[in-house]
């Protein structure tokens, strides 16, 4: 049954009522009439004036219905009225404790800098796999697993280069995903005896109280974490294992355009890639100002940039082109709503709109991108940001296999080898 109005319930017509009296409070005149709800019979307690004395001598119960006339309706919407708190007191109230609640959750979620800033923290594991006399982590087939989130843009670009290089049957994937209740990384299923991703890391360095993120690489002989952090994974990707890969010719990080890529790598990192973050965890006005004008001087920089030359250092896909890809591949899906890095679409820029489109038609980078796992993970998991978690419906990503056209900018194949 619905629950009843304000105003049914001043009538008496309450869900659940049975003709009883509402249980409005009197006035004073009223009570000292017998007008009180729930009486027995009873004479009203309140003193009669001298000049009422004696002018009854039967005086009406006070529960018979003549006792009992209908509210008039300004009294209706006095009650009605006095049955809330005034709209200003309720909203004053709710942003107070909205707004320090989401600076608590936001400070365990982005840590911040006394600007309002978010400071991303740095990686713990930074080992490498080489032949290296004394390594302790060589090229092996099968000796490594990836563990990554699908919507995780630091853990796709590891993906995308393992796709590119040929390397899906030389180092296996764990697919790990946000818990909402939880606020870490679950594993889909049980490895290393782990259930999540903090156990893991404990696991590889017991005592271990630093973040617990993908990407992680992992070494199943020695069962401790190689690298976690995801620039230097793709690096290892491009040519540690180039004796198992499919493409083991093919050089994403050419000893030729390093110094190129290197600083592509600098500015998108700190604009582009964590730029959105920036925008998106920004815990103060100014700090998102600077954030949003610095992305978006860096995205129109890029487009330019891209209205000469197919890829960003030339003619060749590289590293710093699958470092910002996997941004742009969400911007318009999340960063342009959710982070409020609503200025411009992706898709709307003359050249970066094609260019996404030239890098997800690369051969096997389009099984690399889960649309639905990136809008669960940050509509259905960011709850500072969308604390009713709903998801959206779109948007269509089937435009992603249109024509791009780009190839005309370039001399070479895109991965040439």
């Amino acid at each position: 049954m619905s629950k009843p109005t304000v105003e049914q319930e001043a009538r008496g017509q309450g869900a659940g009522s049975k003709g009883e009296l509402p249980s409005i409070p009197l006035q004073p005149n009223e009570e000292a009439r017998g007008q009180g709800a729930g009486c027995k019979g009873e004479l009203p307690s309140t003193p009669l004036q001298p000049n009422e004395v004696g002018q009854e001598e039967n005086p009406p119960s006070p529960c018979s219905p003549a006792s009992y006339p209908p509210a008039p309706l300004p009294l209706l919407e006095t009650q009605k009225k006095t049955r809330s708190l005034p709209p200003g007191l309720i909203v004053r109230l709710g942003k107070f404790v909205w707004s320090t609640m989401w600076h608590l959750m936001m400070g365990k979620l982005a840590p911040r800098n006394q600007s309002g800033e978010y400071v991303r923290p740095n990686s713990q594991f930074r080992q490498a796999i080489s032949t290296e006399a004394g390594n302790p982590y060589q090229p092996e087939l099968g000796r490594y697993r990836l563990y990554v989130g699908l919507g995780c843009p630091w853990a796709h670009r590891t993906l995308v280069v393992r796709a590119l290089k040929g390397l899906s049957d030389v180092i296996e994937v764990a697919i790990a995903s946000p818990s909402s209740n939880e606020g870490i990384w679950v594993l889909d299923r049980s490895e290393e005896g782990c259930r999540t991703l903090p156990e893991l890391y404990q696991l590889a360095k017991p005592g271990y109280n630093g973040r617990s993120t993908v990407p992680v690489l992992w070494d199943k002989q020695t069962q401790t974490i190689v690298n976690n952090e995801s620039a230097e994974i793709i690096v290892i990707l491009n040519s540690a294992f180039n004796e198992f890969a499919l493409n083991p010719t093919l050089d994403l990080y050419p000893a030729d355009l390093k110094e190129t890529i290197d600083r592509w790598n600098d500015k998108i990192y700190h604009a582009v890639n964590n730029g959105v973050y920036r925008c998106g965890f920004a815990q103060t006005q100014a700090a998102y100002d600077t954030a949003c004008n610095e992305l978006f001087a860096t995205l129109d920089e890029i487009d330019a940039t891209l209205g000469t030359s197919r890829y960003l250092c030339g003619d060749l896909v590289t590293l710093a082109d699958v470092r910002l890809f996997t941004t742009l591949f969400r911007f318009d899906i999340v960063y342009y709503g959710l982070f409020k890095c609503n200025r411009r679409r992706i898709q709307d820029y003359a050249n970066l709109g094609p260019y996404l489109r030239d890098l997800y038609q690369l051969p096997g980078v389009a099984a690399t991108c889960d649309l639905e796992a990136v809008k669960r993970d940050y509509y259905g998991n960011l709850f500072p940001l969308n604390p009713g978690g709903i998801i959206p419906n779109g948007p269509d990503v089937t435009s992603l296999l249109e024509p791009h056209d780009r190839e005309t900018l370039g001399k070479k194949p895109a991965l040439q080898k």
